[in-house]
């Protein structure tokens, strides 16, 4: 799946019969599609490693996840001004994550100094199994 930029020819306009593609401020629509391919990769695998996670901490994939689609995006439409302030799209992401991870840390490790448990009953016990966007996000409060 890497190599596919391989097959875009190295112009600023590439145009198929689904679509046309301008690359704008990069020049070369193979150089663009290279960058693409190096940021959709590994989104694609790490979405894969966070659908089959069944650790309590699955959600903080969820953080690299957000900011590749993000890059992509921002590749895909260049022209635009995302990236000025772009980690004001990533704080509302962030002030839900990463609380609510320690919070799941926390209740963990108070679980284990009040009972006899092993980490792998007690990651049990905090697996969350999906439920729907609106079942997960009942399930933090």
């Amino acid at each position: 799946m890497f190599y596919l930029y391989e097959n875009v020819p190295q112009t600023q306009v590439w145009e198929t019969f689904l679509f046309t593609y301008d690359s704008k401020g990069w020049g070369d629509a193979n150089l663009s599609m290279w960058i693409l391919t190096g940021k959709l990769i590994p989104c694609i695998l790490l979405l894969i490693w966070f659908s089959t996670c069944r650790h309590w901490w699955y959600h903080a994939l969820i953080v690299p996840v957000v900011m590749y689609i993000y890059q992509i995006i921002n590749l895909l439409y260049s022209d635009s001004k995302l990236d000025e302030l772009e980690w004001i799209y990533m704080v509302p992401i962030m002030a839900i994550i990463v609380p609510s991870i320690y919070l799941i840390r926390a209740r963990m490790f108070n679980k284990i100094n009040d009972a006899d448990k092993s980490m792998k009953e007690l990651e049990e016990e905090f697996m969350m199994k999906p439920k729907g966007l609106w079942g997960t996000i009942k399930q933090y409060f």
